[in-house]
């Protein structure tokens, strides 16, 4: 390693209370939390900001009141994220319309560029455009951990107490830790995604557009710029049959009942990796996993984000003790909070997205949201009950 770093890199210190690796929603918020109550925070982005990425770009009760729990209550609001009011379920054909409680949508250009300036405003030193790879745990550094920076081909090192890994689903930053193993889970979805023009769909601002067909769902909401955000879950047989995700969204949207959109075909489409996965174990030694990095469900109306926050409130407690004192109780406990705040609750998503997946239960639901919508509407309400830990604990 150079004893200084390389011009390309800001004047940067070269020991840190916390390095946070990953700038998304996770990672972001992690880093405000803790340069806002004084700790010295590196956070670390691969890409460049502001960028797209796929997503539903819904925030659900569950994501809103994280922000808020955090001192961040107008950011979605300030950054012209608009009221969701109304789910329109086309399933086998027919189309519910089923109201929605305090959502909002806003595009992850601009949720996660206001999240890092945030955490910038706090205090925190921000690296864009920068990779880092978890250093080896080597003998006599038990105080600390190394991570290795890298922009283009010039490398630089730095030491933290504490490393908070929140760079999603397919965190590369782990090398130095064999032990960490991310599990596929069978029939995995894959995920895509696009922007498409505001005159695309006569979808008017408030209404989440969600297809269910028998190889995937697509879900369409307008944006803050009036745009329209494409995100779906495509399992991967039907994505090849069809020539690719705008086919496989075709033929999802066709079969839910919803009106073709043939600026499909012309549209910048971005694929994800397999998305129902987890990383176990959860925790090393002064290493914490957040957010994706832990593991994913399917989500169906923006709870997705809404873990990946509450992971990070749950996780602030922990990292300033940690910070005194690191004992391998705190793994055991990260483990115990993480499946209290956001596992538990994955669990929900994870059986409707088992129904979702079967065609007569997924009729028996659209029956149900059509003949008795009051208990439709009490379902996506208990998906997106918020309950929060404390920050400050």
């Amino acid at each position: 390693m150079p004893s200084a770093p390389d011009p390309l890199f800001p004047p940067l210190a070269p020991c840190w209370d916390v390095v946070v690796v990953g700038a998304g929603p996770a990672g972001a918020l992690a880093a405000h939390g803790l340069a806002s109550s004084g700790v010295r925070v590196l956070l670390v982005e691969q890409r460049l900001f502001p960028r797209w990425k796929v997503c539903g770009a819904c925030l659900s009760p569950q994501a809103l009141a994280a922000l808020e729990a955090a001192g961040l209550a107008g950011l979605v609001e300030a950054q012209g994220g608009l009221a969701l009011q109304q789910l329109q379920l086309g399933v086998a054909g027919l189309v519910s319309p089923i109201p929605l409680g305090a959502g909002r949508a806003l595009s992850r250009a601009r949720l996660d560029q206001a999240l890092l300036e945030a955490a910038e405003a706090a205090g925190a030193m921000v690296l864009t455009g920068t990779r880092a790879v978890l250093g080896a745990a080597a003998a006599g550094t038990e105080s600390c951990r190394e991570v290795v920076l890298q922009q283009g081909t010039e490398r630089w090192s730095v030491s933290a107490k504490v490393v908070l890994i929140a760079a999603g689903l397919t965190h590369r930053c782990l090398q130095a830790e064999p032990t960490f193993n991310s599990n596929i889970e069978p029939h995995s979805r894959v995920g895509a995604g696009c922007v498409l023009p505001g005159e695309a769909a006569g979808l008017p601002p408030g209404v989440l557009q969600m297809a269910v067909g028998r190889g995937g769902y697509v879900g369409l909401v307008r944006v803050e710029a009036g745009e329209i955000n494409l995100a779906c879950a495509i399992d991967r047989a039907l994505l090849q049959s069809s020539g690719g995700a705008a086919g496989a969204c075709k033929t999802i949207l066709s079969e839910a009942g919803f009106a073709p959109l043939p600026s499909l075909d012309d549209a910048a489409w971005q694929l994800t990796a397999a998305l129902s996965r987890s990383t176990r174990p959860q925790a090393g030694f002064r290493l914490l996993l957040l957010g994706d990095a832990v593991g994913y469900v399917e989500p169906f109306t923006g709870e997705g984000m809404g873990w990946a926050l509450t992971s990070s409130l749950a996780a602030l407690p922990l990292v300033r003790h940690a910070l005194e004192h690191w004992d391998g109780a705190i793994e055991t406990e990260w483990r115990r909070l993480h499946h209290r705040w956001v596992t538990r609750r994955q669990t929900s998503c994870r059986a409707l997205a088992l129904v979702l997946r079967n065609p007569e239960a997924s009729w028996a639901l659209h029956r149900m949201a059509r003949i008795f919508p009051s208990i439709t509407g009490s379902l996506i309400e208990h998906l997106q009950r918020p309950v929060l830990p404390c920050p400050t604990d």
